[in-house]
């Protein structure tokens, strides 16, 4: 699927899962803005399973230097859809964000942010079109203000945001699931695992139904549940 539809399936699933999930796994009721956040990062954390894609949206999102580091994730992990696409990937990625806020505290929580901000506006499209100057200078100026507004709303150890993380990679496995190439889901294992309802990445379904019924519902989500 296209980034833009994995950030789109990312924030639904933060609006669908945030206002009780939390209660209920931890008992932590999370305040409308803490929802309003979690739902905007966990539209960049759906990006995260593309690390391993040396040309997608998350490998542009920062010039050269998401380039590289997606370039390096490709060849340690076997290419595009492998490891990283895999539920031994949404653990450990869920594991180290919990270690990170538990361990570093604020530090390591607004790098997360700022990191999760600037791939959704990325994906969004929230920043000049293409992978020049222009276009990653901006996302980065974006982050670094939404980060600074951000810390001023988040507590200082939000516990909330491996979920973001979780629920983010979770939710662009389910939208390639659903493509002809499927997943490892058990990586190491070989075996793959797919639904096929998209039958090419970009095409009508994904672009005309699948991003605007998600974009209403997460919307439609976030007002009843947050602001109603």
């Amino acid at each position: 699927m296209l980034g833009h539809s994995h950030a789109v399936s990312g924030a639904l699933a933060f609006a669908a899962a945030g206002p009780t999930l939390p209660q209920q796994l931890w008992h932590n009721h999370l305040s409308a803005s803490e929802i309003v956040i979690g739902t905007f990062l966990t539209a960049g954390a759906a990006l995260l399973p593309d690390l391993d894609h040396h040309n997608g949206t998350i490998a542009n999102f920062l010039g050269p230097v998401s380039k590289a580091v997606c370039g390096f994730v490709a060849k340690v992990s076997g290419g595009h859809r492998h490891a990283t696409h895999s539920i031994a990937f949404v653990v450990l990625a869920g594991l180290l964000t919990f270690a990170g806020v538990q361990r570093l505290g604020r530090p390591f929580t607004l790098s997360v942010v700022f990191l999760l901000l600037a791939l959704a506006l990325r994906a969004l499209n929230i920043c000049p079109p293409g992978k020049g100057l222009a276009s990653w200078i901006t996302i980065v100026a974006l982050a670094g203000g939404g980060t600074a507004v951000v810390d001023h709303w988040m507590p200082s150890a939000p516990d909330w945001l491996p979920m973001v993380i979780v629920l983010g990679c979770v939710a662009h496995l389910l939208g390639d699931f659903l493509t002809k190439q499927g997943i490892p889901l058990l990586w190491p294992l070989g075996t793959r695992f797919e639904v096929a309802l998209v039958s090419r990445t970009g095409n009508r379904v994904e672009t005309l139904v699948l991003v605007p019924v998600m974009m209403i519902a997460t919307i439609a989500l976030l007002w009843f549940t947050t602001f109603a």
